[in-house]
């Protein structure tokens, strides 16, 4: 696949807290940035996670069952999200983290999944999203080459799948993005890649994209100070809007091939800026020309510059002042 313009997904996630307001409003927030996509997080605890499961070090203030417990939303609550989604002209995605996710994601009519890069190895789960026949967002974080072989193989026989790089490192520092890996990822499996970023800039995107990424990523919050594992490490609205225009613009620059020998556009430019062979001083008739005699000035309509060594040993047929344009019919 040849470089297009990249489809950003608006990562949201949890970040809205189990408050239905903010998850409407943060996808509003998400479409008017200028995100193509956005993506949730579909936690059913009692699915998903023992009660005695160890927490991430950055999730500390509760325990997790408790916190996918209070931050999750009825199956009328994503039909009635999917809808804002699409009002706001954005596609409804999200992660499931469980079978019963996966079936509640359906119940909603959710359009692709995207499996998150703890359950690249959770093959009943791959092969149960495969069976929807839906597009597959497939992040590579915390997988092995062997790893992600295994989750190709098992998203087999489904939906369009697209390969993420992702590095599970927040925030992710630039010596550990491993765009190589994406771009390994696009020649081992010959399909279309992306870039899930977990970097607090602009930088590793657009390299991305300049890459071949087709898909890009990112974090999306209100606010880095609002509660929650991902916030901080999110990207507020008014960067978050920059930084789609700028993907898009480098997905346009990398699909638009320019043609060098195309001079058509500047045909006048050339006139105004390139320069002209003059007389570096006043010469009388018969004046055989030496380098010494000629000047290179602005503009660009007499014998151009560049073939100032034809007029060398020339001689001119009648005098010319100090800075005459010359022009073929000058010369004997």
């Amino acid at each position: 696949m040849g470089p297009q313009v990249p489809y950003v997904i608006a990562e949201i996630g949890s970040v809205h807290d189990g408050s239905f307001g903010n998850a409407c409003r943060l996808i509003e927030a998400a479409a008017d940035c200028g995100a193509d996509a956005v993506k949730f997080q579909t936690h059913i605890a009692e699915a998903e996670t023992l009660l005695d499961a160890p927490s991430p070090s950055y999730f500390s203030a509760e325990p997790r069952a408790d916190y996918f417990r209070r931050t999750g939303f009825s199956t009328e609550q994503w039909l009635r999200l999917a809808a804002v989604a699409a009002a706001a002209k954005v596609d409804f995605l999200s992660s499931p983290f469980s079978l019963e996710a996966v079936d509640l994601l359906e119940q909603v009519g959710i359009g692709a999944y995207k499996v998150p890069s703890g359950e690249v190895s959770n093959v009943p789960l791959l092969e149960r999203i495969a069976r929807t026949g839906k597009p597959i967002f497939l992040s590579s974080g915390m997988s092995s080459w062997a790893e992600l072989d295994a989750a190709v193989a098992a998203c087999h026989g489904g939906g369009q799948v697209t390969l993420l790089q992702c590095t599970s490192a927040y925030p992710c520092p630039p010596e550990k993005v491993g765009l190589n890996v994406m771009v390994e990822m696009a020649s081992r499996y010959k399909l279309p890649v992306g870039y899930s970023d977990h970097t607090m800039g602009f930088a590793a995107p657009i390299a991305a994209v300049a890459l071949g990424a087709t898909v890009i990523e990112k974090h999306f919050t209100f606010s880095r100070l609002m509660y929650g594992s991902d916030a901080k490490h999110s990207m507020e609205p008014d960067q978050f809007r920059l930084l789609c225009r700028e993907l898009k613009d480098a997905g346009r620059m990398m699909a638009s091939e320019v043609d060098k020998n195309d001079l058509s556009a500047v045909t006048d430019m050339k006139l105004i800026f390139e320069k002209s062979i003059v007389a570096a001083a006043e010469l009388p008739a018969g004046t055989e020309i030496a380098e010494s005699h000629l000047a290179f000035k602005k503009p660009g309509d007499g014998i151009p510059a560049a073939k100032y060594r034809d007029l060398i040993g020339r001689r001119v047929v009648n005098a010319v002042p100090r800075d005459h344009k010359f022009s073929l019919e000058d010369f004997a």
